[in-house]
């Protein structure tokens, strides 16, 4: 078993494209490399104790997803090393269970969130104007409370990494109509299936992010799919409107860092051993939760 958490992956002769808060994006030529770190952030800062085992749960999810969606088109190629291409065969120990080949494609530039519950910065949102990304919504609605319908509330990046949520006239006049009406109902469609399938074994998507790449003129689902970092997931059993429910990723690790007196810049704090063990059990139980499987490594 897999025990050493990977903080960062470099594979000498293989070109690197880039390296994001989690992942590394090695280039394969006709195809991309996408290898998941066990690297944490919180409030936009890298910290700098890797979590054993999240890189592979992220992975894992995102795969499983892309096979169990198949009628939603996607970049995903293999996520079986023994597939891989032999140029790789070195590099088992480092990439096994935690990557995947993809497609390449050309990302769009709108982050596709899709919120079926009230939290985060919808509830912020909420709560000072009864509305979200210029959506009016019932006045009765607390925290954690259903929405009427799933809401697609797309989102942009500024230049420090954050999330700018932008109204449904701007996602049209980045994408194009067309382009904002297809992602739209793919983004819902995908939410909706995610959804249906994670309530079956006992957890809450409250909301969730899509990414979303063309090639060819074809509209791809990319990055990951409805992983703990990319997802809101809350357990069935201790969910309570008006409550915040736990979650199952950092939440040991936000809360951790709410008691102390860092201004959330970086470089970020080095974390307890408790709560590294406790935020990896989280996401390995994300894992077993939503497939049914164990982890592989």
């Amino acid at each position: 078993m897999q025990i050493t958490p990977q903080a960062s992956i470099d594979l000498p002769g293989i070109k690197k494209l880039r390296s994001g808060k989690v992942r590394e994006v090695f280039d394969l030529g006709e195809t991309l490399l996408f290898v998941a770190t066990d690297r944490l952030s919180a409030f936009d800062v890298i910290l700098p104790d890797p979590i054993p085992h999240k890189g592979a749960v992220l992975n894992q999810i995102s795969a499983f997803w892309f096979r169990r969606l198949a009628g939603i088109d996607n970049h995903f190629v293999t996520a079986d090393f023994n597939e891989f291409p032999k140029t790789l065969a070195a590099f088992r120990d480092q990439l096994a269970g935690r990557s995947m080949i993809v497609r390449k494609t050309v990302p769009l530039p709108v982050e596709c969130v899709v919120r079926g519950y009230l939290a985060g910065s919808g509830w912020k949102d909420y709560a000072e104007s009864q509305s979200v990304c210029g959506e009016k919504l019932p006045p009765d609605l607390q925290l954690a409370s259903p929405l009427p319908a799933p809401m697609f509330t797309p989102a942009t990046k500024n230049e420090q990494g954050h999330d700018l949520n932008i109204d449904w006239t701007e996602c049209r006049r980045i994408l194009g109509d067309e382009t904002a009406e297809r992602v739209r109902e793919l983004s819902l469609r995908t939410y909706a299936a995610g959804r249906d399938h994670a309530a079956s074994r006992g957890i809450i998507v409250a909301d969730t992010k899509f990414e979303f790449g063309t090639v060819d003129g074809k509209l791809l689902l990319i990055d990951e799919c409805l992983t703990p970092d990319s997802s809101r997931f809350w357990p069935k059993d201790q969910y309570v409107v008006g409550q915040s429910p736990p979650s199952f990723d950092k939440q040991f690790v936000r809360d951790y860092l709410e008691t102390l007196a860092w201004d959330k810049t970086s470089p970020g704090p080095n974390l307890p051993r408790d709560v590294i063990e406790k935020t990896s059990a989280k996401y390995v139980e994300a894992f077993e939760k939503l497939t049914g499987e164990k982890l592989q490594f």
